[in-house]
Protein backbone atom coordinates (compact mmCIF):
# COMPACT_ATOMS: atom_id res chain seq x y z
CA UNK A 1 0.00 0.00 0.00
CA UNK A 2 2.86 2.38 0.83
CA UNK A 3 4.38 1.79 -2.65
CA UNK A 4 1.01 2.39 -4.27
CA UNK A 5 0.49 5.59 -2.29
CA UNK A 6 3.92 6.87 -3.22
CA UNK A 7 3.31 6.23 -6.87
CA UNK A 8 -0.13 7.85 -6.95
CA UNK A 9 1.13 10.92 -5.11
CA UNK A 10 3.39 11.73 -8.08
CA UNK A 11 1.10 10.88 -10.97
CA UNK A 12 -2.50 11.42 -11.94
CA UNK A 13 -4.96 8.58 -11.41
CA UNK A 14 -6.57 8.06 -14.78
CA UNK A 15 -8.98 5.14 -14.80
CA UNK A 16 -10.31 2.11 -13.00
CA UNK A 17 -11.60 -0.54 -15.37
CA UNK A 18 -12.44 -4.25 -15.18
CA UNK A 19 -10.35 -6.55 -17.39
CA UNK A 20 -11.49 -7.45 -20.87
CA UNK A 21 -10.65 -10.37 -23.09
CA UNK A 22 -8.61 -8.06 -25.32
CA UNK A 23 -6.76 -6.09 -22.65
CA UNK A 24 -5.25 -2.70 -23.47
CA UNK A 25 -1.61 -2.35 -22.53
CA UNK A 26 0.23 0.88 -21.85
CA UNK A 27 -1.90 3.14 -24.02
CA UNK A 28 -0.58 6.66 -24.51
CA UNK A 29 -4.15 7.99 -24.48
CA UNK A 30 -3.88 8.67 -20.73
CA UNK A 31 -2.35 11.92 -19.52
CA UNK A 32 -0.21 10.43 -16.79
CA UNK A 33 1.99 7.42 -16.21
CA UNK A 34 -0.17 5.53 -13.75
CA UNK A 35 -3.39 3.64 -14.03
CA UNK A 36 -5.17 0.97 -12.05
CA UNK A 37 -6.28 -2.27 -13.64
CA UNK A 38 -8.70 -4.71 -12.12
CA UNK A 39 -7.52 -8.16 -13.06
CA UNK A 40 -8.76 -11.64 -12.34
CA UNK A 41 -6.06 -13.34 -10.30
CA UNK A 42 -4.16 -16.48 -11.15
CA UNK A 43 -6.20 -18.12 -8.43
CA UNK A 44 -9.91 -18.70 -9.27
CA UNK A 45 -12.58 -16.73 -7.50
CA UNK A 46 -10.62 -13.62 -6.54
CA UNK A 47 -10.00 -10.21 -8.07
CA UNK A 48 -7.32 -7.70 -7.15
CA UNK A 49 -6.66 -4.07 -7.96
CA UNK A 50 -3.25 -3.73 -9.56
CA UNK A 51 -1.11 -0.64 -10.09
CA UNK A 52 0.64 -0.19 -13.42
CA UNK A 53 3.50 2.33 -13.44
CA UNK A 54 5.66 3.32 -16.38
CA UNK A 55 8.56 5.69 -16.78
CA UNK A 56 8.74 7.80 -19.92
CA UNK A 57 12.22 9.07 -19.14
CA UNK A 58 13.77 6.86 -21.82
CA UNK A 59 11.03 7.03 -24.42
CA UNK A 60 11.87 7.51 -28.06
CA UNK A 61 9.55 7.45 -31.04
CA UNK A 62 10.39 6.47 -34.61
CA UNK A 63 8.00 7.04 -37.48
CA UNK A 64 6.04 3.84 -38.21
CA UNK A 65 7.27 1.90 -41.21
CA UNK A 66 5.15 0.26 -43.87
CA UNK A 67 3.48 -2.87 -42.55
CA UNK A 68 4.65 -6.18 -44.01
CA UNK A 69 2.48 -8.07 -46.45
CA UNK A 70 0.68 -11.18 -45.30
CA UNK A 71 2.68 -14.30 -46.26
CA UNK A 72 -0.54 -15.98 -47.35
CA UNK A 73 -2.60 -13.29 -49.04
CA UNK A 74 0.18 -11.07 -50.31
CA UNK A 75 -1.81 -8.00 -49.22
CA UNK A 76 -1.12 -5.56 -46.40
CA UNK A 77 -3.05 -6.74 -43.30
CA UNK A 78 -5.35 -4.42 -41.43
CA UNK A 79 -3.71 -2.65 -38.53
CA UNK A 80 -4.74 -3.81 -35.06
CA UNK A 81 -5.12 -1.54 -32.04
CA UNK A 82 -2.65 -3.16 -29.65
CA UNK A 83 -1.06 -6.57 -29.23
CA UNK A 84 1.38 -7.98 -26.69
CA UNK A 85 4.68 -9.63 -27.59
CA UNK A 86 6.30 -11.65 -24.80
CA UNK A 87 9.87 -12.93 -25.12
CA UNK A 88 11.17 -15.60 -22.72
CA UNK A 89 14.59 -17.20 -22.69
CA UNK A 90 14.28 -20.83 -21.59
CA UNK A 91 15.09 -21.82 -18.02
CA UNK A 92 18.40 -23.37 -17.01
CA UNK A 93 19.20 -26.53 -18.98
CA UNK A 94 21.18 -29.56 -17.88
CA UNK A 95 24.15 -28.37 -19.94
CA UNK A 96 23.87 -24.82 -18.60
CA UNK A 97 24.29 -26.40 -15.18
CA UNK A 98 27.36 -28.36 -16.33
CA UNK A 99 28.88 -25.26 -18.05
CA UNK A 100 28.89 -26.95 -21.46
CA UNK A 101 28.44 -25.35 -24.87
CA UNK A 102 24.91 -26.39 -25.80
CA UNK A 103 23.95 -24.68 -29.05
CA UNK A 104 21.56 -26.87 -31.03
CA UNK A 105 22.03 -29.99 -28.91
CA UNK A 106 18.60 -30.89 -27.55
CA UNK A 107 18.80 -31.16 -23.74
CA UNK A 108 16.00 -30.59 -21.19
CA UNK A 109 15.67 -28.25 -18.22
CA UNK A 110 17.09 -28.78 -14.76
CA UNK A 111 14.76 -28.61 -11.73
CA UNK A 112 15.98 -25.02 -11.33
CA UNK A 113 15.06 -24.38 -14.98
CA UNK A 114 11.59 -25.81 -14.38
CA UNK A 115 11.11 -23.42 -11.47
CA UNK A 116 12.36 -20.51 -13.57
CA UNK A 117 9.80 -21.33 -16.26
CA UNK A 118 7.04 -21.49 -13.66
CA UNK A 119 8.06 -18.12 -12.20
CA UNK A 120 8.12 -16.65 -15.71
CA UNK A 121 4.58 -17.90 -16.17
CA UNK A 122 3.47 -16.14 -12.97
CA UNK A 123 4.88 -12.87 -14.26
CA UNK A 124 2.78 -13.04 -17.43
CA UNK A 125 -0.30 -14.77 -16.01
CA UNK A 126 -2.54 -11.74 -16.67
CA UNK A 127 -1.23 -10.88 -20.15
CA UNK A 128 -3.31 -12.37 -23.01
CA UNK A 129 -1.62 -15.00 -25.18
CA UNK A 130 -3.22 -16.20 -28.43
CA UNK A 131 -0.34 -18.03 -30.09
CA UNK A 132 3.04 -19.36 -28.91
CA UNK A 133 6.22 -19.74 -30.93
CA UNK A 134 9.13 -21.85 -29.72
CA UNK A 135 12.27 -23.30 -31.20
CA UNK A 136 12.45 -26.97 -32.13
CA UNK A 137 14.46 -27.66 -28.95
CA UNK A 138 12.88 -29.24 -25.87
CA UNK A 139 14.21 -26.71 -23.33
CA UNK A 140 12.32 -23.88 -25.06
CA UNK A 141 9.19 -26.00 -25.44
CA UNK A 142 9.26 -27.06 -21.78
CA UNK A 143 9.58 -23.41 -20.78
CA UNK A 144 6.58 -22.40 -22.89
CA UNK A 145 4.40 -25.21 -21.54
CA UNK A 146 5.33 -24.68 -17.89
CA UNK A 147 4.83 -20.93 -18.18
CA UNK A 148 1.37 -21.28 -19.70
CA UNK A 149 0.29 -23.65 -16.93
CA UNK A 150 0.37 -20.60 -14.64
CA UNK A 151 -1.86 -18.46 -16.87
CA UNK A 152 -5.14 -17.32 -15.41
CA UNK A 153 -7.11 -18.20 -18.55
CA UNK A 154 -6.12 -21.86 -18.20
CA UNK A 155 -6.03 -22.49 -21.94
CA UNK A 156 -4.21 -25.61 -23.07
CA UNK A 157 -1.09 -25.13 -25.23
CA UNK A 158 -1.14 -27.61 -28.14
CA UNK A 159 1.84 -28.15 -30.42
CA UNK A 160 0.90 -27.79 -34.09
CA UNK A 161 2.41 -30.67 -36.10
CA UNK A 162 3.04 -29.87 -39.74
CA UNK A 163 6.20 -31.86 -40.34
CA UNK A 164 4.22 -34.24 -42.53
CA UNK A 165 0.72 -34.50 -43.98
CA UNK A 166 0.00 -37.51 -41.77
CA UNK A 167 1.18 -35.73 -38.62
CA UNK A 168 -1.07 -32.79 -39.50
CA UNK A 169 -4.09 -35.00 -40.14
CA UNK A 170 -3.62 -37.15 -37.06
CA UNK A 171 -3.38 -34.16 -34.73
CA UNK A 172 -6.60 -32.45 -35.84
CA UNK A 173 -9.05 -31.18 -33.20
CA UNK A 174 -12.71 -31.52 -34.21
CA UNK A 175 -14.41 -29.66 -31.36
CA UNK A 176 -14.81 -25.92 -31.88
CA UNK A 177 -15.30 -25.44 -28.15
CA UNK A 178 -12.05 -27.27 -27.43
CA UNK A 179 -10.25 -25.12 -29.99
CA UNK A 180 -11.43 -22.01 -28.15
CA UNK A 181 -9.86 -23.35 -24.96
CA UNK A 182 -6.52 -24.07 -26.67
CA UNK A 183 -3.47 -22.06 -27.68
CA UNK A 184 -1.53 -23.19 -30.78
CA UNK A 185 2.19 -23.74 -30.24
CA UNK A 186 4.27 -23.40 -33.40
CA UNK A 187 7.82 -24.76 -33.39
CA UNK A 188 10.45 -23.37 -35.73
CA UNK A 189 14.11 -24.31 -36.15
CA UNK A 190 14.76 -20.71 -37.17
CA UNK A 191 14.31 -19.77 -33.50
CA UNK A 192 16.90 -22.33 -32.35
CA UNK A 193 19.96 -21.34 -30.38
CA UNK A 194 23.09 -20.37 -32.29
CA UNK A 195 24.83 -23.49 -33.58
CA UNK A 196 28.19 -23.66 -31.81
CA UNK A 197 29.76 -26.14 -34.22
CA UNK A 198 32.74 -28.04 -32.84
CA UNK A 199 32.35 -26.40 -29.42
CA UNK A 200 29.05 -28.16 -28.69
CA UNK A 201 29.38 -30.50 -25.72
CA UNK A 202 32.73 -29.03 -24.62
CA UNK A 203 33.23 -27.56 -21.16
CA UNK A 204 33.55 -23.78 -21.45
CA UNK A 205 36.41 -23.46 -18.97
CA UNK A 206 38.34 -26.37 -20.45
CA UNK A 207 37.86 -24.92 -23.93
CA UNK A 208 39.29 -21.59 -22.75
CA UNK A 209 42.27 -23.41 -21.26
CA UNK A 210 42.81 -25.30 -24.53
CA UNK A 211 42.34 -22.53 -27.12
CA UNK A 212 42.99 -19.48 -24.97
CA UNK A 213 40.57 -17.21 -23.17
CA UNK A 214 40.69 -14.48 -25.85
CA UNK A 215 39.95 -16.89 -28.69
CA UNK A 216 36.97 -18.46 -26.92
CA UNK A 217 35.68 -15.00 -25.95
CA UNK A 218 35.88 -13.98 -29.63
CA UNK A 219 33.88 -17.05 -30.68
CA UNK A 220 31.27 -16.42 -28.00
CA UNK A 221 30.90 -12.65 -28.02
CA UNK A 222 31.90 -11.32 -31.44
CA UNK A 223 29.11 -10.51 -33.88
CA UNK A 224 30.43 -11.94 -37.13
CA UNK A 225 33.10 -14.51 -36.18
CA UNK A 226 31.73 -18.07 -35.93
CA UNK A 227 33.28 -20.92 -33.92
CA UNK A 228 34.74 -23.78 -36.01
CA UNK A 229 31.96 -25.12 -38.28
CA UNK A 230 29.37 -23.12 -36.35
CA UNK A 231 27.26 -19.96 -36.62
CA UNK A 232 28.15 -16.40 -35.75
CA UNK A 233 25.56 -14.22 -34.03
CA UNK A 234 25.12 -12.47 -37.38
CA UNK A 235 24.20 -15.78 -39.06
CA UNK A 236 21.78 -16.64 -36.23
CA UNK A 237 20.19 -13.19 -36.51
CA UNK A 238 19.65 -13.59 -40.24
CA UNK A 239 17.43 -16.65 -39.83
CA UNK A 240 15.70 -15.60 -36.59
CA UNK A 241 14.82 -12.07 -37.68
CA UNK A 242 13.68 -13.20 -41.14
CA UNK A 243 11.30 -15.69 -39.51
CA UNK A 244 10.11 -13.04 -37.07
CA UNK A 245 9.30 -10.62 -39.90
CA UNK A 246 7.63 -13.19 -42.14
CA UNK A 247 5.66 -15.26 -39.61
CA UNK A 248 5.26 -13.42 -36.31
CA UNK A 249 4.76 -9.75 -37.22
CA UNK A 250 1.66 -10.62 -39.33
CA UNK A 251 0.15 -12.28 -36.23
CA UNK A 252 0.70 -9.09 -34.23
CA UNK A 253 -0.70 -6.95 -37.04
CA UNK A 254 -3.86 -9.07 -37.00
CA UNK A 255 -4.26 -8.30 -33.28
CA UNK A 256 -3.03 -11.57 -31.81
CA UNK A 257 -1.00 -11.60 -28.62
CA UNK A 258 2.20 -13.61 -29.12
CA UNK A 259 4.66 -15.34 -26.80
CA UNK A 260 8.08 -16.50 -28.02
CA UNK A 261 10.00 -18.98 -25.87
CA UNK A 262 13.46 -19.37 -27.34
CA UNK A 263 17.17 -18.94 -26.60
CA UNK A 264 19.76 -16.38 -25.63
CA UNK A 265 21.13 -15.72 -29.11
CA UNK A 266 17.94 -16.04 -31.16
CA UNK A 267 16.17 -13.67 -28.76
CA UNK A 268 19.13 -11.28 -28.69
CA UNK A 269 18.82 -11.18 -32.47
CA UNK A 270 15.12 -10.29 -32.31
CA UNK A 271 15.73 -7.68 -29.60
CA UNK A 272 18.52 -6.21 -31.71
CA UNK A 273 15.98 -5.79 -34.51
CA UNK A 274 13.25 -4.37 -32.25
CA UNK A 275 15.48 -2.01 -30.26
CA UNK A 276 17.66 -0.93 -33.20
CA UNK A 277 20.85 -2.07 -31.47
CA UNK A 278 24.19 -1.92 -33.22
CA UNK A 279 26.40 -4.99 -33.62
CA UNK A 280 28.54 -3.68 -30.76
CA UNK A 281 25.55 -3.07 -28.48
CA UNK A 282 24.03 -6.50 -29.04
CA UNK A 283 27.16 -8.46 -28.12
CA UNK A 284 27.00 -6.98 -24.62
CA UNK A 285 23.28 -7.72 -24.23
CA UNK A 286 22.70 -10.42 -21.61
CA UNK A 287 19.35 -12.18 -21.16
CA UNK A 288 18.61 -13.97 -17.91
CA UNK A 289 17.03 -17.41 -18.08
CA UNK A 290 13.32 -17.44 -17.31
CA UNK A 291 12.81 -13.65 -17.23
CA UNK A 292 10.13 -12.48 -19.70
CA UNK A 293 10.31 -9.23 -21.63
CA UNK A 294 7.20 -7.44 -22.81
CA UNK A 295 6.66 -5.32 -25.93
CA UNK A 296 3.43 -3.71 -27.08
CA UNK A 297 2.78 -3.60 -30.82
CA UNK A 298 0.65 -0.59 -31.73
CA UNK A 299 0.14 1.21 -35.05
CA UNK A 300 3.19 -0.35 -36.67
CA UNK A 301 5.51 0.32 -33.73
CA UNK A 302 6.95 -1.72 -30.87
CA UNK A 303 6.84 -0.21 -27.38
CA UNK A 304 9.21 -1.92 -24.96
CA UNK A 305 7.84 -2.37 -21.46
CA UNK A 306 10.73 -4.30 -19.98
CA UNK A 307 9.86 -7.23 -17.74
CA UNK A 308 6.48 -7.68 -16.07
CA UNK A 309 7.08 -7.57 -12.33
CA UNK A 310 6.58 -10.75 -10.35
CA UNK A 311 3.27 -10.23 -8.53
CA UNK A 312 3.52 -10.01 -4.76
CA UNK A 313 -0.21 -10.68 -4.76
CA UNK A 314 -2.31 -12.36 -7.42
CA UNK A 315 -3.38 -10.21 -10.33
CA UNK A 316 -0.79 -7.45 -9.98
CA UNK A 317 1.91 -6.73 -12.53
CA UNK A 318 3.86 -3.65 -13.53
CA UNK A 319 5.74 -2.28 -16.50
CA UNK A 320 9.24 -0.89 -16.36
CA UNK A 321 11.02 1.05 -19.12
CA UNK A 322 9.06 2.48 -22.02
CA UNK A 323 10.67 2.82 -25.46
CA UNK A 324 9.06 2.89 -28.88
CA UNK A 325 10.43 1.38 -32.09
CA UNK A 326 9.11 0.96 -35.61
CA UNK A 327 8.87 -2.56 -37.00
CA UNK A 328 11.82 -2.11 -39.37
Amino acid sequence: RSRMAACTSQHALISVKPPRASASFGSDRRAGNVRFVSATSCCPGSRKLGLVCASNSQSSVIEPAKLPSSPESGSTPKKSSEAALILIRHGESLWNEKNLFTGCVDVPLTPKGVNEAIEAGKRICNIPVDVIYTSSLIRAQMTAMLAMMQHRRKKVPIIVHKESERAHQWSQVYSEETKKQSIPVITAWQLNERMYGELQGLNKQETADLFGKDQVHEWRRSYDIPPPNGESLEMCAERAVSYFKEQIIPQLVSGKHVMIAAHGNSLRSIIMHLDKLTSQEVISLELSTGIPMLYIFKEGKFIRRGSPAGPSEAGVYAYTKVRVFSIF
